[in-house]
């Protein structure tokens, strides 16, 4: 067997070799889980990966290393980092380190060695056998053609020189590459020649020797070294190839692809919470088999470095959303039988995927109708419900049958159906009705609203609350006069907690004022573009779909001045400013009651190339904020990092480009602040993003482009969109003005709440019970008492039989919040309602080993440069060690796990498998 004998051995493990900044934490580490999963159950312990292999991604994310080092892996190898940062690494012999991957978690728990290769992932120049490839092959035959020596003089020189870059007598090369591992036995053929004869050379003095070998052999030869290595804290991003080659465009590329990704995860989370607290009855119910795996899986491919990226060609682009919305369905069985049996009711479920274009024909048509709104969080949640409608007035009732303050306001103007539509009819017996967005744009059918129902709902933590929604008749008591909302030129909107002030000249944001804590910030904001470089000769690069580089640093307003078109519209619910830019590009700055955030939901599109001009769209903030050159973003979601214009903390940087040399990833938020006050930017979606001057932020919103970057897509990124007209893109973006002490409290729980948003389910309502005598239920909750804030239940979903999966993380860094950076301590035994937990067993991050059976090589740190380094060559004392880790680190002492007491330090994820039992139903 290959695998345990170490000749075959699996690196990575994941569902895919990930992106790294585009990438959530969240489906990251569920796509490795359920990598590793698989081989372990394939090819059992020898099949789980030790070594991290990320040697395609486009630049290195701290928090991915820090999830790599809790999942167990012993090593991390990379392929591209910037070609200065290489330059300079190879000269100081650092190309292997040992990265420090999280500020808040105690090493070396987030430490993890890792390696640069030399090539990317090619092979040595002029090595390259494959059938694809021009290189010549090594003829040893008694012939004219005869090469060997040449060849194998070639290979010296070439491993002679790597080694000058390298610290210890141990080199590695990789053989292949992409698109040119076609043909293994060309490959093999000529590799065994060039060992046999490389090595042969020692029979004349030669210290080289040349063994196959694999990544986790490669890596324990370096740990047996016994070297210090030097320390990195920060990350690989953003990665250039050359000097005006920053591949920071893909941070933004197919903006609606990104935000339909971080909409399936999110439909998955629900879907697995809902299948482990309903248990059997979620799989096997009135509705058919349910099954999460489809979309579990289409996630974890979605996570690809082409994928998620936005860097594949369209019709790979649509395979990947084909897969989702495949996932969207099986999983929506699953949620309609989860909420049956919770409810006690077999109702005509609908899923209205296509309330994001105002379509919806339950609520368009029905008289009456429930919405079911189900929390993911472990808190309470008051949630906004929008729903399109035809009457002029509602009424709204809790799960208690009180009323609930509803509004009616003027929706879109309805488009035209593309055939007439038929009237809504249910089906008698229970059955789901997904409305699906993708089907809908395919036959280009608008909605029939002319208003939209407005109202704010309430729901428990991991739970549900059914909301009954009833047109009335204008001789209705409960109903008053259709209002016309307040409509005029807009000076500001104002909460309880939040003003906005405009300029009346100009209709643009000015002001934002935090009425909690009596600060205020002038605040400008409003869109831009970059025209895209064209890239039409050999000494010119164009923008794409990985990169960024615009013709000029300074970017044109969208609305070609400095005033554009607004106007306020105001209810007893909700003050929104709605701003036209241009006939592509418009904007709602919303306020609603009890919010102490601003909303900006932006929608642009399709974008105008007719003048032959790719462009990429971005929304800027610009405030007086004293910011020093210095802004902030995140890791995949968790983790914040500092960023410094034109400045590297490893390198002395050369900046080539002063926009695109400046973008880093914003997978959740970007924020700027100076010593008192702080302006925090959260995003539905991956951006990239920037502060291009002081007391500025900017995010990229939408791209289109006219030319390849030449960089593997092989096609523009022109994205045409249903009507073939171009892609309209909506999306929104969260602004909170805080004090530096106090910012961390709101933008922790507020991305979360963005990742993790509650879902509404709709239903005709009336359906017969789920069995004979059981109650209705109108209101339900998973937990018997809310989480603390600092606590997120980032996972909880069916595992084995009788088994569920649980992830507890503390969701603050160490430092950022006086109180949510405290360690917290939980009962796991009695948090949850909807079953018993019998016992509990704390795992890896990975939830494929056993904590206390984890171990993991140790390096040591060293703060200075350089080290010692043992000759070129140096043949092995003894032939290679198998199996590949003989395991030199013994399994870290774990103290004894408390189930009633499971204490959780600031960036602290736990993992724990609760074999659980139901109540069964009487």
């Amino acid at each position: 067997d290959p695998v345990p004998a170490g000749r075959l051995e699996f690196v990575g493990g994941g569902w895919c070799m990930s992106d790294e900044a585009a990438a959530h934490y969240g489906p990251a580490i569920e796509q490795l889980a359920l990598g590793r999963r698989f081989l372990r159950r394939e090819f059992g312990a020898c099949g789980t990966p030790r070594v991290a292999w990320q040697i395609d991604p486009f630049g290195h994310s701290r928090q991915l290393a820090a999830i790599f080092a809790q999942m167990g892996y012993d090593g991390l190898f990379v392929g591209r980092v910037d070609h200065q940062d290489k330059a300079t690494r190879e000269g100081l012999r650092e190309m292997e380190l040992l990265w420090r991957a999280s500020e808040s978690l105690s090493p070396p728990a987030a430490d993890l060695f890792t390696g640069i290769l030399p090539n990317v992932y090619n092979p040595p120049s002029g090595f390259c056998w494959d059938q694809l490839c021009s290189d010549p092959p090594v003829v040893d035959e008694d012939s004219e053609e005869n090469n060997v020596d040449s060849i194998v003089s070639t290979f010296l020189q070439i491993a002679a020189s790597q080694a000058e870059r390298y610290r210890t007598n141990h080199i590695i090369m990789t053989m292949g590459s992409d698109f040119q591992y076609e043909n293994a036995n060309l490959w093999f053929k000529n590799m065994d020649k060039l060992i046999a004869h490389v090595n042969a050379r020692q029979a004349n003095g030669s210290r080289v020797h040349v063994l196959y070998s694999t990544p986790s052999c490669y890596l324990w030869e370096l740990h047996r070294a016994n070297l210090s290595w030097s320390l990195k804290t920060d990350d690989f991003f953003p990665y250039a190839d050359g000097p005006h080659q920053f591949w920071t465009g893909y941070f933004t590329s197919r903006p609606a692809f990104k935000r339909y990704e971080r909409l399936s995860n999110n439909f998955l989370q629900i879907c697995s919470q809902l299948e482990a607290l309903a248990g059997p009855a979620a799989r096997e119910g009135p509705y058919g088999p349910g099954n999460s795996s489809v979309l579990r899986e289409a996630v974890a491919v979605a996570q690809h470095h082409d994928a998620v990226t936005g860097t594949e060609k369209q019709h790979v682009a649509d395979d990947y959303a084909r897969q989702l919305a495949a996932g969207w369905e099986s999983c929506q069985l699953l949620v309609a039988n989860a909420l049956a049996s919770l409810g006690g009711s077999k109702e005509n479920f609908v899923f209205c995927n296509a309330l994001n274009v105002s379509v919806c024909p339950l609520t368009e048509a029905a008289g009456r109708f429930t919405v079911i709104l189900y929390n993911p969080l472990g808190r309470q949640v008051s949630w906004p419900i929008r729903l399109p409608v035809n009457g002029a007035s509602y009424a709204v009732t809790d799960p208690q049958g009180q009323p609930v303050p509803s509004e009616v306001s003027p929706g879109q103007p309805p488009r035209p159906p593309a055939r007439p539509r038929p009237p809504l009819t249910l089906p008698t017996r229970p059955q789901v009705v997904p409305v699906s967005n993708f089907t809908r744009r395919l036959r280009g059918d608008g909605g029939s609203a002319v208003r939209e129902l407005l109202f704010q709902a309430s729901a428990p933590p991991l739970g549900f609350s059914t909301f009954t929604v009833s047109r009335l008749s204008r001789g209705d008591p409960r109903a008053h006069p259709a209002r016309t909302p307040v409509v005029s030129q807009p000076r500001e909107i104002q909460n309880e907690h939040v003003r906005v002030l405009f300029d009346p000249l100009t209709g643009l944001l000015k002001e934002i004022q935090n009425l909690d804590k009596s600060i205020s910030l002038p605040v400008f904001q409003s869109f831009y573009w970059y025209n895209a470089s064209v890239g039409n000769d050999e000494s010119s690069q164009a923008s794409g779909a990985y990169i960024f580089r615009p013709n000029s640093s300074e970017p044109f307003p969208v609305s070609g001045s400095k005033r554009v078109s607004a106007h306020l519209v105001k209810n007893a619910l909700v003050q929104e400013v709605h701003q036209n830019f241009s006939s592509w590009c418009s904007q709602v700055v919303r306020l609603r009651a009890g919010q102490p955030y601003v909303e900006l939901e932006w929608t642009v599109g399709p974008i105008p190339v007719a003048d032959g001009w790719g462009k990429e769209i971005i929304s800027r903030f610009e405030t007086t904020l004293q910011t020093d050159a210095r802004f902030y973003t995140d890791s995949n979601g968790r983790q914040i990092l500092e960023r410094r214009r034109d400045y590297r903390p490893t390198w002395n940087l050369s900046q080539t480009e002063p926009v695109a040399g400046n973008y880093y990833p914003v997978n959740s938020r970007i924020f700027i602040k100076d010593k008192k006050f702080q302006l925090t930017v959260l995003t539905d979606r991956s951006q990239g993003g920037s502060s291009i001057f002081d007391g500025s932020l900017e995010l990229m919103v939408h791209r289109r482009l006219l030319y390849d970057d030449n960089r593997g897509v092989g096609e523009p990124l022109v994205e045409l969109g249903a009507n073939k007209q171009g892609l309209v893109v909506r999306g929104r973006h969260l602004v909170l003005l805080d004090t530096v002490e106090s910012a961390a409290d709101r933008h922790r729980l507020l991305a979360q709440e963005l990742f993790m948003a509650p879902y509404a389910v709709l239903a005709p309502g009336g359906g017969p019970s789920y069995r004979r005598g059981q109650p209705r239920v109108r209101q339900f909750s998973g937990l018997r008492r809310e989480l603390p804030p600092n606590v997120h239940l980032l996972t909880l979903t069916p595992w084995d039989a009788g088994a569920l999966l649980l992830r507890l993380e503390h969701q603050f860094e160490r430092g950022e919040s006086a109180n949510g950076s405290q360690p917290v301590t939980v009962d796991l035994l009695n948090l949850f309602s909807a079953f018993t937990i019998v016992s509990v067993q704390e795992m890896s991050l990975g939830a494929d080993l056993p904590l206390d059976a984890t171990s993991r090589l140790v390096w040591t740190p060293t703060t200075g440069t350089g080290g010692s380094r043992g000759a070129l060559g140096g043949l092995p004392a003894s032939p290679h060690p198998f199996p590949l880790l003989p395991g030199p680190a013994q399994p870290r002492p774990v103290p004894k796990l408390d189930p009633s007491r499971v204490t959780l330090q600031p960036m602290e994820i736990r993992t724990f498998l609760a074999t659980v039992q139901y109540e069964v139903p009487g």
